[in-house]
């Protein structure tokens, strides 16, 4: 039995998709009590888990040999984290798939300093554990920024002028099925990239080409994103994260492009122009609207 934590996100919910369509047993664990119960209504052994309250945490690890492991992030979440890591331990699980960080490892900002000692924990554990190093992700388009995009024709972000190797969460998701479900995955810190890294003056060109409009990035000064971003309802905590790690990517630092996805799922990764095709109905006014 699999345990999907943060089975919600991004990575999670792909995964739920992909183990069920393979009919992998695993439980799926919600932070949200409305999102747990949809998920049972539609036959998904589902739990409601607070990571910082082991008594919440302990069903759901009943009978679970492998983990999948993500916290939301907050200033909390290398605390619950590692409360879970405690917990797997006690509970017998035999290894931890971590999502982590593009160069965790170097601590170059302040969510990486969230992942990196949570990666220590479980390397002098009993656990086996592989760790999902993954980029920028790709949805940040479809999500974030797809309102500017389909109202304004323009996305902005604290400034980056350096290429990206935007990876989508389908594929770290796809990683993480293969460390899951198969062996030889143990002890490894998989960096995860796209196929190719773009600026975002590049990205909104292709953007352009895809809806037949033109797109614009705007590079915004850290006082700006600040001003931006608590308008828009993030905290201080996330906005502050943020803009540190735009400031360390600023000139480059995110364009190494890594084969790790092919390597290990024998597919390449999807491209930008393949997502934004695909997610087009993200960036584009619904008729009649």
């Amino acid at each position: 039995m699999i345990l999907v934590t943060g089975a919600s996100g991004n990575v999670g919910s792909a995964l739920v998709k992909q183990l069920r369509a393979a009919e992998v047993p695993f439980r799926a664990a919600y932070h949200s009590p409305e999102k747990a119960t949809k998920a049972a209504v539609d036959g998904i052994d589902a739990v409601t888990i607070e990571m910082s309250d082991p008594a919440t945490v302990q069903p759901a690890l009943a009978g679970v040999s492998k983990v999948f492991l993500l916290g939301a992030m907050s200033p909390g979440q290398t605390g619950n984290e590692s409360t879970m890591v405690e917990a797997a331990v006690s509970a017998g699980v035999s290894h931890v798939v971590k999502q982590s960080l593009w160069r965790a490892d170097e601590e170059l900002t302040p969510i990486a300093r969230l992942h990196r000692p949570v990666e220590r924990m479980l390397e002098t554990s009993p656990l086996s554990w592989t760790f999902l190093r993954a980029n920028f992700y790709l949805q940040t388009f479809s999500g974030n920024w797809a309102g500017t995009i389909r109202s304004g024709s323009f996305f902005a972000s604290p400034l980056i002028r350096g290429p990206i190797a935007f990876v989508d969460a389908e594929d770290i998701a796809r990683v993480a099925f293969r460390a899951l479900t198969e062996d030889g995955h143990a002890g490894k810190a998989y960096a995860l990239s796209g196929p190719e890294a773009l600026t975002y003056d590049e990205a909104a060109a292709v953007l352009s080409e895809v809806l037949g409009r033109p797109i614009a990035y705007r590079g915004m000064s850290n006082e700006q994103a600040l001003s931006a971003l608590a308008e828009a309802g993030m905290s201080s905590f996330h906005a502050r994260a943020l803009v540190e790690v735009c400031n360390t990517y600023l000139d480059g630092g995110a364009e190494t492009v890594t084969s790790t996805v092919a390597d290990v799922t024998g597919q390449r990764p999807r491209s930008f122009r393949e997502f934004v095709t695909a997610h087009r109905h993200c960036f584009e006014e619904a008729p009649g609207s």
